[in-house]
């Protein structure tokens, strides 16, 4: 037992985010520098008051990109705060999970991604593989839990096949992947959409690793 938590504590170090014992929560950021992430940092990607922040209000975000962890998670509970706004265009971001880098297109993720955006909150979306969305929740529930243009938390639950995602406390998603073939594990990222002049805001990260 000894052995096999050092080895998470090792692999925790060396991937440049903080590690702890299997089942605690743990930061994904120091809220000071892009340790443990990578991406178009210092560009699109910022630091401010302790967030993530990407993405702008002046000019147009040109293509969707992304701020990536640099290692990957299988079971996990992940807990952030996010704030989208926008004046014009496609003003969307979303949460990468269980994804990989693709370079076609360029910069882009593929996998699981719970939504962020006018009528995308709270969805199930999988990014560059299917392309749909893959359950959507009831209306009447994103109505009742969003703070529009104001910080909001999401809520990721991702246990074998089974993956639940809420908003302020309120069910949004729960899924069973039915297809085998799709991997259950991969990195975690943040995402500000292209088209639209947009900015986005990431804080208070967590992960608890589960079994």
């Amino acid at each position: 037992m000894r052995t096999a938590v050092f080895l998470i504590l090792v692999a925790g170090s060396l991937a440049g985010l903080p590690a702890a014992e299997p089942g605690q929560p743990v930061p994904l950021s120091d809220g000071k520098s892009f340790a443990g992430w990578e991406g178009d940092a210092g560009k699109t990607w910022r630091v401010e008051a302790g967030a993530f922040v990407g993405g702008s209000l002046r000019v147009e975000v040109p293509r969707n990109e992304f701020l990536a962890t640099r290692r990957a998670y299988t079971n996990f509970v992940l807990r952030l705060e996010f704030k989208l706004v926008g004046s014009e265009g496609f003003v969307n971001a979303g949460v990468q999970f269980r994804s990989e880098r693709v370079q076609d297109p360029p910069n882009e993720m593929r996998g699981y991604q719970a939504d962020i955006g006018e009528g995308w909150y709270g969805a199930l979306y999988d990014e560059s593989r299917r392309n749909k969305v893959l359950v959507a929740p009831k209306p009447d529930d994103v109505r009742r839990a969003l703070k529009p243009s104001d910080w909001n938390e999401y809520v990721i639950r991702a246990e074998g096949r089974h993956i639940r995602m809420w908003i302020n406390g309120v069910l949004m998603v729960d899924y069973t992947e039915p297809d085998t073939a799709i991997p259950q594990q991969g990195l975690i990222g943040l995402q500000i959409h292209g088209g639209g002049k947009a900015e986005v805001s990431y804080r208070g990260l967590t992960i608890e690793e589960l079994p």
